[in-house]
């Protein structure tokens, strides 16, 4: 079993709101138990290793210890390498030619229950797509996230979990610092 883990927490350092210092973020990973912790860009985005029974307490603890010392609270997605790998390998736009600037992953919590993914329209979004699979909602938004209506907010109402959402260059990135580990 895979001992390197990805952490991908939603909502901090954006826009000015949600401040937390990525040498703090990574401190907190290493009171939690995990070693040889790396952060990617200010968005929390933590690459990690750690024994199966200390990673599956991350995603709570972290939380935790984040309200603790700043006062909000931040989902934290857990990813192993096996799975991220997996995330970049079945996205379903890569075979269609894509531009990669457009891609985005939707990184879920939880897989979603068939109820919630009928619930899904998928002409919410004029010019954007999306197709999920797993717990991964892949997100082809050419106008852009800033413009999109296929939104952390709407996936987490329709499918009863939390999404956090990283650009392709991203994913491919944490890929990159998990395969050098």
């Amino acid at each position: 079993m895979s001992r390197t883990h990805v952490a991908l927490l939603r909502g901090i350092n954006v826009g000015g709101k949600n401040k937390l210092p990525m040498k703090e973020l990574a401190a907190l990973f290493g009171n939690a138990g995990c070693s040889t912790v790396r952060t990617y860009i200010q968005s929390g985005n933590v690459v990690f290793e750690a024994d199966a029974e200390v990673a599956g307490r991350v995603p709570t603890e972290i939380s935790l210890r984040i309200v603790e010392r700043f006062g909000y609270t931040v989902p934290v997605v857990m990813r192993t390498s096996k799975e991220l790998r997996a995330a970049l390998d079945d996205n379903p736009f890569l075979a269609e030619a894509t531009d990669p600037e457009h891609l985005h992953v939707g990184f879920l919590a939880q897989a979603p229950s068939p109820e919630g993914l009928a619930s899904l329209d998928r002409a919410r979004s004029e010019v954007d797509s999306f197709c999920v699979v797993g717990r991964e909602v892949y997100l082809h938004v050419p106008g852009g996230m800033g413009r999109t209506k296929l939104t952390t907010d709407y996936f987490d109402r329709r499918l009863g979990t939390v999404m956090t959402v990283r650009n392709w260059r991203t994913v491919n990135a944490l890929l990159d610092m998990v395969e050098a580990g």
